[in-house]
């Protein structure tokens, strides 16, 4: 029954690159039905489902995809979409522990893996970043909501709003109302619509009280790509990467290359990056006590 579900598998991978989602999706539950303990039949139908926006059989095919790899097995993917369904579904918590999982995992490849894991990272650390700053946002939301904090209910008015809207968009798809590309643009349009109304409540809000509703936010470019942490003392590499110092050089002891494009590395190479060190500097002055939490 195996070599039927391989079968079955690439019938499904001609139809996911010819976009033709539905039908991707449809083969690889086939195939699942012929042989359902190969990790890799639910991870490529967890793709085609994050392109139909159906997160919660996203989850679940993850989950079992990963039920299904060896013990210390290699599986970045399915950490990958795991984390983007939970982000979705509104998880940030869980969403960041997996987006951290899949981005070590890359980070570490076995040999065989290894071109299509650096590829990768880029993607991962910017999944990351977001799952990060979601999950500071929802704990900011929580805390002006403990103070009874008029703007944590209109940001909760908003992110309502905002979950509908996706919902909507995303009943649409699988009801087949609208394609692919409309959903696409939807959740994008629908994202965008929300995080322009949210910042421009928040400078509403900070123009009228500034001492209490301060911008709590992190610049990507202030954050470190190993440990994701605010840096203090960055570095700067051959190829233009900022890196924390003694994160990177903790790094540099068990694997002497750059960890975004793997090339050959050392501490010789290291030179302060002076100019976004004062950046920093001016960062840690002004920011307070929240940053270190973030």
């Amino acid at each position: 029954m195996a070599h039927l579900a391989d079968k079955l598998k690439q019938e499904g991978n001609h139809l996911f690159k010819a976009g033709d989602y539905i039908a991707a999706e449809e083969r690889y539950t086939a195939a699942i039905t012929k042989f359902s303990r190969n990790p890799l039949i639910f991870t490529n139908r967890a793709l085609a489902r994050i392109r139909l926006q159906r997160w919660q059989g996203v989850l679940e095919d993850c989950l079992k995809s990963l039920e299904y790899t060896p013990r210390d097995g290699f599986n970045f993917k399915s950490y990958f979409y795991l984390a983007q369904a939970q982000l979705a579904l509104h998880h940030p918590n869980e969403a960041l522990h997996s987006a951290l999982t899949a981005y070590n995992q890359a980070m570490h490849p076995p040999q065989a893996e290894a071109t299509k894991a650096i590829a990768a990272l880029p993607s991962l650390s910017e999944l990351v970043l977001k799952c990060k700053k979601e999950k500071f946002a929802a704990r900011e939301r929580e805390r002006r909501r403990k103070r009874g904090d008029i703007l944590a209910e209109l940001e909760e008015n908003l992110e309502t709003n905002k979950r509908n809207d996706l919902s909507d968009t995303e009943i649409a798809l699988s009801q087949q109302r609208i394609g692919v590309i409309e959903a696409q643009e939807r959740r994008a349009e629908i994202l965008e619509t929300h995080q322009g109304k949210l910042d421009e409540l928040h400078t509403v809000f900070a123009l009228a009280d500034p001492q209490n509703h301060q911008a709590r936010e992190v610049p990507d470019y202030l954050v470190d790509t190993i440990s994701f942490e605010i840096m203090h003392d960055p570095v700067i590499t051959r190829t233009g990467h900022s890196y924390e110092r003694a994160t990177l050089l903790e790094y540099l002891k068990n694997s002497p290359v750059d960890p975004l494009t793997r090339e050959p590395l050392t501490a010789k190479d290291l030179r302060p990056n002076v100019a976004l060190r004062q950046v920093l500097e001016e960062f840690w002055k002004t920011a307070g006590n929240w940053a270190i939490d973030w």
